[in-house]
């Protein structure tokens, strides 16, 4: 298929809040326009938090000037310190130092709700894991000097919608697999996506037709369609989080959204209770709680949750981000018993699908995990060279601002330091002993990853 150039496919990927009241007329032939408009605006003025999808501590930390204090955890200090380096991962934010925001306070620094949430709950729970009794997780306090040229808007990266540029950049690597690999590497994801149909072409008549679906077969479809289909379990996550965030009413929600932060506490909380493995793997491709489940999950997190007004958004929300993710920009496959089952002709309709499954396929196939350390670097290298240009020196996670942001590593003339930190009584954080690292423009291999494995970077990624 034809792609449209690297810049055009990050922009397309990024999400530029504050920015609607600017016509974008690329936007007008598109049948989804309408729809993503109509969501935005229930998004935040029809749930009880929906102001923060605007106005948060996440966007003030991000659009002030001067210094900008972020946290970041981990449980190698000793390694990194001999190494002299902290290098980026991959995940939600593509390439980044996974941080959160600090907020400067009288008693030292206070810490995010989600960052509070990895420094003594999760990080502590996948050492636990691992056997590590010797030594806990470490905070680490970046303080960057904000540079005057630094972008002033809010363009966040959303990684639900890489799905093409994980094709093109398969399309330039793809000569790394012999000939009989690409081939079936290619029929592996053309049949993932044809014993799928059932649930696409359920997604896209609730999107398209305003079909009526009841949320049990739904979620079941869904939940069968899931081992084919990893990507759903992401989109799944998403929706599920998105959703206890912006509908919870209970106390701590209530205080936390004084502050202008979204409760992330609430689906971390219901990520681990249901799949208590997950710490350390962070593997949403196995996120499946079991439809007859949901509703007590749900409950058992939050009572305040109507989950039966939970399960009708499900079904309408998740129909809504496989067409807008997951389908290419104006295209709706209408007749799918018509639909030629070839790589090239599904790529018109799923280019983003056949993106995401390639990606997801390429960490098992064959030799290619030996390269695919390289297929995520490239990726970096692409979306550095997007901030670099827009000026971006902290990214952040642009799904929903949950409070993930990192930092650029490949910015240039960064100005930064950063400081071993301790945790008072209270809470806050102080800058205990200031550290001699530099951060690296080069990608920690996934396996070394907190999250995933037990060295180096603290990058609890979503993805």
């Amino acid at each position: 298929m034809d792609f449209p150039d690297a810049y055009q496919l990050w922009a397309d990927a990024h999400v530029f809040f504050g920015t609607t009241f600017i016509p974008s007329p690329a936007d007008v032939s598109d049948p989804l326009t309408k729809r993503s408009d109509a969501w935005e605006k229930r998004l935040a003025e029809q749930t009880p938090n929906g102001r923060l999808l605007r106005q948060n501590a996440l966007f003030d930390t991000l659009s002030g000037s001067g210094k900008l204090h972020l946290l970041h955890v981990t449980h190698a200090l000793e390694q990194i310190s001999q190494q002299g380096a902290l290098y980026p991962s991959g995940g939600c934010l593509v390439g980044s130092i996974y941080c959160a925001p600090l907020t400067a306070a009288d008693r030292g620094f206070r810490m995010h709700n989600l960052a509070s949430y990895v420094l003594t709950k999760e990080a502590p729970a996948f050492l636990a894991k691992l056997g590590v009794t010797d030594r806990a997780p470490t905070p680490l306090i970046f303080e960057i000097d904000t540079p005057p040229e630094a972008y002033r808007g809010l363009a966040g990266v959303d990684y639900l919608r890489l799905g093409l540029i994980h094709l093109k950049i398969y399309s330039h690597l793809e000569y790394l697999l012999s000939k009989g690999e690409r081939h079936r590497l290619r029929e592996t994801v053309v049949g993932r996506v044809k014993n799928s149909a059932a649930f696409l072409a359920s997604a896209a008549a609730v999107v398209y037709q305003g079909t009526h679906i009841a949320a049990e077969p739904f979620l079941r479809l869904l939940d069968e369609t899931i081992p084919r289909l990893p990507i759903l379990g992401y989109l799944y996550f998403e929706a599920v989080a998105e959703y206890l965030m912006l509908h919870s009413t209970s106390r701590h929600t209530r205080r936390l959204a004084e502050f202008g932060e979204l409760n992330n506490w609430l689906y971390k909380e219901m990520l681990f209770a249901s799949f208590p493995n997950m710490a350390g793997k962070f593997d949403l491709a196995k996120f499946r709680p079991r439809p007859e489940h949901l509703a007590n999950l749900i409950h058992q997190i939050d009572p305040t949750i109507d989950t039966t007004h939970a399960s009708v958004y499900l079904v309408e929300r998740i129909s809504y981000l496989v067409v807008a993710r997951l389908f290419t920009s104006g295209q709706v496959p209408e007749v799918w018993r018509h639909t030629r089952w070839e790589f090239e002709s599904i790529s018109i309709q799923l280019g983003p699908l056949l993106g995401h499954l390639i990606h997801r396929e390429l960490r098992t196939f064959g030799r290619y995990p030996d390269f695919y350390f390289y297929f995520d670097q490239y990726k970096a290298l692409q979306a550095w060279n997007y901030w670099n240009h827009m000026d971006i020196v902290a990214p952040f996670n642009g799904t929903i601002p949950k409070g993930e942001i990192g930092i650029n590593p490949a910015y240039p003339n960064l100005n930064y330091r950063v400081w071993r930190a301790e945790q008072d009584d209270t809470g806050h954080l102080h800058p205990d002993e200031q550290l001699s690292l530099t951060i690296a423009p080069r990608l920690v291999d996934i396996k070394y990853t907190l999250m995933r494995n037990n060295q180096w970077s603290a990058a609890p990624n979503a993805a």
